[in-house]
């Protein structure tokens, strides 16, 4: 979406536009048009586009924004009225995004001249609401230009930049329904606001030093030990506030606070970042201590593309997807000795990066001139803070200063998070900048409400053929996530004044997301998690199906009662045959398993070995547990108690590389995984054996018609072979990158051997495992060898975060197939 200037994911996306006049402009001598603009057109600069296009080309008329999109009627000569039509979507503002353009002749009324007119409240509220965007090109010169009025303002912004999503609380989107109606804009702002010949025309959150939002920099005059013992009191009075400085002092003075080691808490735009100076090891050390979070990588906040180019690689690929307007964190090859503390990304051969995308965080990198941490301002499992007092209260035990300021904001918005996989970018997490920009689907949808996954989670409401989906609201599982939840739910719903005839949720009873769905009653549809993955990614690439979904994650509950993770499901959003799934293994301990890929490994060889596997003490997972607690796991083993069934394919890459000794525990999920993949060397192409053995047990949704049923036994992949081969060259010593590699390769091999055996064209890679670069970059090119073809998600995550926009699908097709019987 959002033209062909940049590669990012959801430009993937092409508009639907059709003039669809009854005769050509050009073929008449004088006439009207009613055109309608519909996606994301308001908040952009159009109607100052249109009013300016019509005035060059002599034409009469005027243009207005209402809750649906951009109404304009214009009058004059057929050839004229042509170019208008032409140029119209040709020349759109750099942000706007055309879903659709009709026109339709009128009877001419003589007007003269052309108007901007007020927007219109009334009607269904389809309009898009823009996500925020990074600071363009024009504001960014204003900032530094000394003799400019907004020379080091850093809440500087225009049509073509600034916050949208964030400060928006109601339909149409003027400044009485932002957040900026607090600020009454000075006689120069006004002047701007109302000249359609500037780029500030119905800027909405324009502003200047004299009348904006302002600094200010906080400190907190409790203690952090008296902090912690305050969260526990929910009585507790709130931490006491001291005012170090105000304006650009408080930049300067938190600029200086940086310098020196000092963990600043920075209110941005869609809430706070905690940063410190990426060089200091202590500092980094201290602020993963105090936020809770051990060895998960930290995203960087560098200066400009000269600074990004000397800690990582950037390709020009890479470049565009930096410097594009979302400006989310990019995933890239670090450099050796880039001067990056290594606890920043520990272990990791990639270095997380944006760039500023405010003008606030473009004074302050260029104010201490070196790479910054910028973390989410949260504590783990919390969703991330957005009002400067609650920071003050959750924050108040991590952050030495907090850099804030009085723009409230309206709702939260993480960094977006992408990476460049098989030649084009992939979303990680989809947040500021894409949300809430909606997937534009293939049919006509009902309303309906996808409540998401319990990890990653996002909802999703589908509109006509928009299906809108959230900011990233992350995993379910504190009290403050579940409340961010509902905010998001009620906050869609009531910006878009939707009543959704059936809630999607997932099938598994204890996800929180599903309890509220059903708590909240009315119609609902629960959806399988894989066939949920294998629906999103057909619904944003506009295909019905069949296809072949390799869904493959971390866990999923399947619908036979077992936990599903390595699939192969035949299928679409109607229904799906279970066509090959992965060996399955047990868990013992349950999600202890996933803490701990030591009690993977170890599950894999008591499935081939038996208690035998407990005797092979020169194995890392061995070495990892006591006699004690050796003796639990093999009676979990034994009788089958607290160690459910799985085929979970991401558990199967924990196991693996705990097996080789690289993770035994980890400190969140995927760790073991990403060890796995960053130890693989690149060079080994050759593979591990694995088997493929027809199954008699399998499941097949009874709903799916006869048609999409082939001919065909139902295959496990079974990884014994790989493992024994495994075993033989860790006791030879073989080098653990060779052993990764050719784990992935027989992967590889795997997948394409069942897409062959189930006879479809068609395979879609779906599911959090295809975040794994070396597994899709390897897969994705030889199933295209062997004439598939293949589909991936590029406006949605692999992940979870795709799972609202599949249930919406699913539950589409069940209402379809519900009316038609």
């Amino acid at each position: 979406m959002l033209a062909e200037r940049h590669p990012t994911p959801d430009r993937a996306q092409q508009p639907d536009m059709a003039a669809a006049a009854s005769a050509q402009p050009g073929d008449v001598a004088a006439g009207r048009l009613r055109v309608e603009i519909h996606g994301a057109v308001q908040g952009v600069g159009f109607r100052p586009f249109v009013y300016r296009l019509a005035t060059e080309l002599q034409l009469c008329g005027w243009v207005l924004n209402d809750t649906r999109g951009v109404f304009i009627e214009v009058e004059g000569p057929g050839d004229r009225l042509h170019a208008f039509l032409q140029r119209l979507p040709a020349e759109r503002p750099p942000l706007a995004v055309i879903h659709a353009l009709t026109s339709s002749w009128l009877p001419t009324n003589g007007d003269s001249g052309f108007e901007i007119r007020h927007s219109d409240a009334l009607g269904a509220k389809t309009a898009l609401i823009l996500p925020d965007m990074s600071t363009c090109p024009d504001c960014l010169a204003e900032v530094f230009a000394p003799h400019d009025r907004r020379y080091t303002y850093p809440f500087t912004n225009c049509t073509n930049c600034g916050p949208r999503f964030t400060i928006i609380e109601a339909l149409p989107y003027d400044r009485p329904h932002t957040t900026m109606r607090r600020f009454i804009m000075c006689p120069s702002c006004q002047a701007e606001y109302e000249d359609p010949r500037s780029r500030r025309f119905h800027a909405q959150p324009n502003a200047c030093p004299v009348c904006g939002p302002q600094l200010a920099l906080w400190r907190c005059a409790t203690g952090s030990a008296e902090i912690n013992l305050a969260a526990k009191a929910a009585s507790a009075p709130a931490p006491a506030i001291v005012t170090l400085a105000t304006g650009h002092d408080a930049l300067c003075a938190a600029a200086e606070a940086l310098a020196a080691d000092q963990i600043v808490a920075v209110k941005g735009l869609g809430g706070f970042h905690l940063m410190v100076d990426a060089r200091d090891a202590a500092a980094v050390a201290r602020l993963r201590e105090r936020k809770r979070r051990p060895t998960k990588p930290l995203a960087l906040m560098v200066r400009n593309l000269a600074q990004a180019r000397a800690l990582c690689e950037v390709s020009p690929e890479a470049e565009g997807l930096l410097t594009a307007p979302e400006a989310p964190i990019v995933l890239l090859p670090r450099r050796p000795e880039t001067g990056v503390a290594e606890g920043v990304a520990p272990g990791h051969p990639t270095l997380g990066l944006m760039l500023p995308y405010t003008p606030l965080h473009h004074l302050l990198l260029t104010a201490v001139e070196f790479p910054l941490v910028a973390t989410s301002g949260n504590l783990s499992d919390e969703p991330i803070c957005i009002d400067e007092r609650e920071a003050v209260e959750r924050l108040g035990s991590v952050a030495d200063l907090f850099l804030v300021h009085d723009r409230p904001i309206s709702r939260h918005a993480d960094d977006s998070v992408a990476w460049m996989v098989d030649g084009q970018a992939q979303l990680l997490r989809r947040a500021r900048g894409f949300a809430p920009l909606p997937v534009l689907v293939k049919h006509e949808l009902p309303v309906i409400l996808g409540v998401g996954a319990h990890l990653k989670n996002t909802v999703a409401l589908s509109i006509g053929r928009q299906v809108f989906i959230s900011q990233h609201i992350g995993d379910l599982e504190t009290p403050q996530a579940m409340d961010a939840f509902e905010r998001v739910i009620a906050d869609f719903l009531r910006l878009y004044e939707a009543e959704p005839v059936v809630i999607a949720h997932d099938l598994h009873p204890d996800y929180l997301s599903t309890q509220w769905a059903r708590a909240h009653g009315g119609r609902l549809c629960a959806v399988q998690h894989h066939h949920a993955h294998l629906a999103a990614c057909l619904a944003e690439n506009q295909v019905d199906g069949p296809a072949l979904g390799v869904t493959w994650d971390g866990a999923g509950y399947g619908a036979d009662g077992t936990i599903w993770g390595g699939e192969f499901l035949l299928g679409n959003a109607a229904g799906f045959t279970r066509m090959a799934s992965l060996r399955p293994f047990r868990l013992p301990g349950g999600e202890a398993a996933i803490r701990e890929p030591a009690r993977v490994a170890l599950a894999l060889l008591w499935e081939l070995y038996g208690d035998a596997a407990f005797e092979m003490d020169d194995l890392a997972p061995l070495q990892a547990f006591r006699p004690g607690e050796r003796r639990l796991l093999r009676q979990m083993l034994q009788r089958g108690l607290h160690a459910p069934i799985t085929t979970s394919a991401g558990r199967l890459f924990d196991g693996i590389a705990a097996l080789i000794g690289l993770r035994s525990r980890v400190s969140y999920e995927g760790e073991a995984a990403l060890a796995l993949e960053f130890a693989a060397n690149p060079n080994v192409h050759d593979a591990y054996p694995i088997r493929l053995t027809t199954v008699s047990a399998h499941y097949r949704d009874a709903e799916l018609p006869s048609s999409l049923i082939p001919d065909r036994p139902i295959q496990q992949i079974d990884w014994s072979p790989t493992l024994e081969a495994i075993l033989a060259d860790l006791r030879r010593g073989t080098d653990r990158g060779i052993i990764a590699a050719r784990f992935h390769q027989a992967l590889v091999g795997a997948i394409v051997t069942v897409a062959e055996h189930v006879g479809t064209n068609r395979v879609a890679l779906t599911g959090g495992c295809f975040q794994n670069r070396l597994l899709t970059e390897r897969t994705a090119p030889a199933l295209r060898r062997a004439g598939f073809e293949v589909l991936r998600h590029r406006q949605t995550p692999a992940n979870d975060g795709g799972i609202s926009l599949g249930q919406v699908a699913v539950a589409a097709a069940q209402l379809t197939k519900t009316s038609a019987a």
